[in-house]
């Protein structure tokens, strides 16, 4: 049988090993020589983070330049690294021709790098929060007045930005960041964690109330044109001219309406009572119970509703509201009664 070299050397070498601690000035050689390798690694991650983002600032100038970092991003990472030839690259471009020509595919491109550029930004080390929340809100607030020529965007609005053709090309697809969404239209993620919560406090209850109304203006807007598959633009126009309107609505957009837009008001009240508008957000939550009275949170709703016009005192050290009058003394000339009942 014969036997690998590296467990000949091996059995040489163990029977000379001992114990021994290392020296101060050994310790010290390996931490430096730790911390170069650290700032040689951190080194190359921001020398390829400011390549990404020069090359991403400049395919922001206009929609040409957008197209054709996307070509040169495409071209790389799906033909040349995959060891395609150039012809296969040239008929892909030409099978897509009619999508690629869409004056809406390089608005959402454009929009795609400028998400992905906060996004890094957001990643960096010490990273502006405040400054990058703002423009975020400026970039969602774009999108969304850009909504009709986006219409058939959705794939592209949707993918994370870390996974697009123009993170991999630049080898910066495993980027994390807390509390940040990697969709420019995941509207839920972006308010929840990263538009609302600055307003969370007793002074912002005017601006958590616009910000609020915000959101759900443009979840409307984003039901309305990115709820279903998108469809060709010929094929949309024929069920148009069959139809003879020119408002049709998804059945995604009517369910939205009818059951997830009450249910985001009355989150907002909730919210807004909970950080001090204790006054007008009980009256019109309690007008919303009213008008959605066969809304199948209802019942939730009332219970909710009931809990956080509960005064405190009224609570038991559990949680749960006291029985009405279970601490109440009987009324003078009265006594109680087993049955429920007071007797004279």
């Amino acid at each position: 049988m014969r036997v690998p070299i590296l467990l000949v050397c091996s059995a040489l070498v163990l029977p000379g090993l001992r114990a021994e601690s290392l020296s101060s000035a050994d310790r010290e050689t390996l931490l430096e020589n730790l911390e170069k390798i650290r700032e040689a690694a951190e080194g190359r991650v921001d020398a390829r983070f400011r390549l990404a983002i020069t090359a991403f600032r400049n395919a922001l100038s206009s929609d040409e330049a957008a197209i054709e970092l996307y070509f040169n991003c495409m071209e790389k990472v799906d033909f040349e690294d995959v060891h395609k030839r150039a012809a296969d690259f040239r008929e892909w471009k030409r099978q897509q021709g009619e999508k690629l020509s869409d004056p809406g595919l390089r608005l959402a491109l454009r929009y795609q790098l400028r998400w992905l550029m906060l996004t890094l930004e957001a990643a960096s080390v010490k990273p502006d929060r405040a400054r990058l929340v703002r423009e975020a809100q400026e970039t969602v607030d774009s999108i969304f007045r850009d909504s009709e020529k986006l219409k058939y965007q959705q794939q592209i609005l949707s993918q994370s930005v870390t996974s697009t053709v123009f993170a991999r090309a630049y080898d910066i697809n495993h980027v994390k960041v807390e509390k940040w969404s990697l969709s420019p239209i995941a509207i839920d993620a972006i308010y929840d964690n990263m538009l609302l919560p600055p307003y969370r406090t007793p002074t912002g209850l005017a601006s958590l109330r616009a910000g609020w109304i915000k959101r759900i203006q443009q979840e409307t807007v984003k039901q309305e044109f990115w709820s279903a598959e998108p469809r060709r633009r010929g094929e949309e126009r024929e069920e148009k001219r069959i139809a003879m309107a020119d408002d049709m609505k998804t059945p995604e957009y009517l369910e939205f309406i009818e059951n997830e837009l009450p249910q985001l008001q009355w989150d907002m009240e909730v919210d807004l009572f909970t950080y001090g508008d204790e006054s007008g957000a009980s009256v019109r939550m309690l007008a919303h119970l009213e008008k959605y009275i066969n809304h199948p949170s209802a019942r939730e709703w009332g219970e909710e509703f009931k809990k956080l016009i509960q005064p405190k005192s009224a609570l038991t050290p559990e949680g749960v509201p006291a029985a009405p009058g279970a601490d109440a003394a009987p009324a003078p000339g009265t006594t109680p009664d087993p049955a429920g009942t007071v007797a004279k």
